[in-house]
């Protein structure tokens, strides 16, 4: 088996590249079914934020599994590869689980150490639960990443200097304005994006803040904490000529202002310039709105520098947690290859189990006169011996799983307590599991073979 992650992101692509790669997010459970039947995938989880769309698998092959991800892409967004194949990455087993660790922690964001995406990566994966497309190996890893994101920003100071997409668009907007007082911002949007930008202008001076959303409640209570003025859609339409900087951070599959509309309300401006940035993916404002004279247009992609004096303390804090990394990295590798030894241990377990109970039917069978007292005694005192038989070895099994010769070690260990036709029983008696292919049971169980039951056993 082997872990891999397929994806493009802000790096690799542009934004009217990524947009075109973004999910809705009631079509998400869709999606993670569609992606778990494609062939080989036994565990799937799909990141999906502004400023990247990843696919993360667990699969029985990587020498093909490239292809069939792309194949489900293709087939989900409706496009041909040699659109976007150029764009791709794709990360095998160490190489994913360290890319993995870096996006959860805020390493591999465009603004290196921002928060946002460590709650988008564990959404992602509590929904990909809620399909059960996860099994034993991604619910083991997300939730280490998800862990060690937490560790890095309470244990080191990354988090200290605010450097948000938000914060670069606000930093944008001064360099610009030089100052917010006496200018009035729009905010297009009201879901946590346009709260943290609403939260940055306020810090900022901006005192007479619009606050437009399809939902006019929404609008009401995010501008109810920031003295702002709510309004519709319309409205905000109507009154755009009103402003003078638009930020927009919607979650519409459409653009949200046309160029037509822009006009429109220029020319009530009377030649006065409007800046507009665009923070969305997919892009709420059509990209002709640049080519309207006195508009200045920015989308995500010039927010990339903004913030450049801001990220040096994070760079020198991101040393720490490229340390913390490479230990989850070696902790994640020694769980990963203990798995092999699972069914190995609870085949040692079961047959050990099985040689009690018979021992005991035969004795009482020899010994019809003992007491139930001196049964239960007896019981107590020979599982007790089973037990202290078995710690050694399995303790050893365990600690060899992890060197070199791992797979002749439980080789080994299977043979000498010949544990062959017990594992080989135990497979075929479970039900199948998520993470575990519909193969026959070998006739002889390699560690190989063994490393699959062990994953089957423990999954939930």
């Amino acid at each position: 088996m082997h872990i891999i992650v397929v994806g493009l992101n802000y790096r690799t692509a542009p934004v009217e590249v990524r947009e075109q790669f973004t999910f809705d997010e009631r079509d998400l459970p869709e999606a993670l079914r569609q992606l778990k039947q494609t062939k080989s995938i036994m565990e799937c989880v799909i990141v999906a934020t502004c400023n990247r769309t990843e696919l993360y698998a667990v699969v029985d092959r990587h020498h093909l599994c490239g292809h069939y991800i792309r194949s489900f892409m293709e087939k989900w967004f409706k496009l041909s590869r040699d659109q976007f194949t150029n764009h791709l990455y794709m990360y095998e087993d160490s190489k994913a689980i360290d890319h993995l660790f870096h996006v959860t922690s805020g390493l591999d964001s465009m603004v290196i150490g921002e928060t946002q995406i460590l709650g988008q990566v564990k959404d992602a994966f509590l929904l990909a639960q809620e399909q059960k497309v996860t099994g034993t190996v991604f619910n083991m890893l997300f939730k280490q990443g998800i862990t060690l994101a937490k560790r890095a920003h309470s244990e080191t100071s990354i988090g200290e200097a605010a450097v948000s997409v938000s914060y670069a668009a606000v930093e944008l907007g001064k360099r610009i304005f030089g100052q917010f007082h006496k200018k009035k911002v729009m905010i297009i949007g009201a879901g946590e994006t346009g709260e943290l930008t609403a939260k940055h202008l306020y810090a900022n001076g901006a005192d007479q803040v619009l606050v437009v959303n399809r939902t006019f409640d929404r609008a009401a209570q995010l501008a109810d904490k920031f003295n702002g003025t709510p309004c519709s859609m319309e409205e905000g339409l109507r009154r755009l000529h009103e402003v003078d900087i638009v930020i927009s951070s919607t979650g519409a599959n459409e653009y949200v202002l046309t160029r037509e509309q822009i006009v429109s309300s220029m020319q009530k401006r009377k030649s006065k310039p409007l800046f507009m940035i665009d923070i969305a993916v997919p892009r709420d404002l059509d990209p002709g709105i640049a080519a309207v004279e006195n508009v200045f247009l920015y989308d995500i992609d010039d927010l990339e520098g903004i913030v450049e004096s801001n990220l040096e303390l994070r760079r020198k804090e991101a040393a720490k947690i490229e340390i913390m990394i490479e230990q989850e990295l070696d902790s994640f590798d020694q769980w990963y290859k203990t798995l092999g030894v699972v069914p190995l241990i609870r085949g040692l377990q079961t047959k050990a189990a099985d040689i009690h109970e018979e021992t005991l039917d035969s004795l009482t069978k020899k010994l019809p006169g003992l007491g139930e007292h001196e049964l239960k005694v007896i019981r107590k005192l020979t599982k007790s011996m089973m037990n202290q038989m078995m710690q050694d070895p399995i303790l050893r099994i365990k600690e060899m799983a992890g060197e070199k010769r791992a797979d002749e070690a439980m080789d080994l260990f299977v043979k000498l307590f010949a544990l062959e036709e017990q594992l080989v029983t135990n497979q075929q008696a479970k039900p199948q599991a998520a993470t575990e292919p519909a193969t026959a049971a070998p006739k002889k169980l390699t560690p190989t073979h063994a490393a699959a039951a062990g994953l089957a056993a423990v999954t939930p």
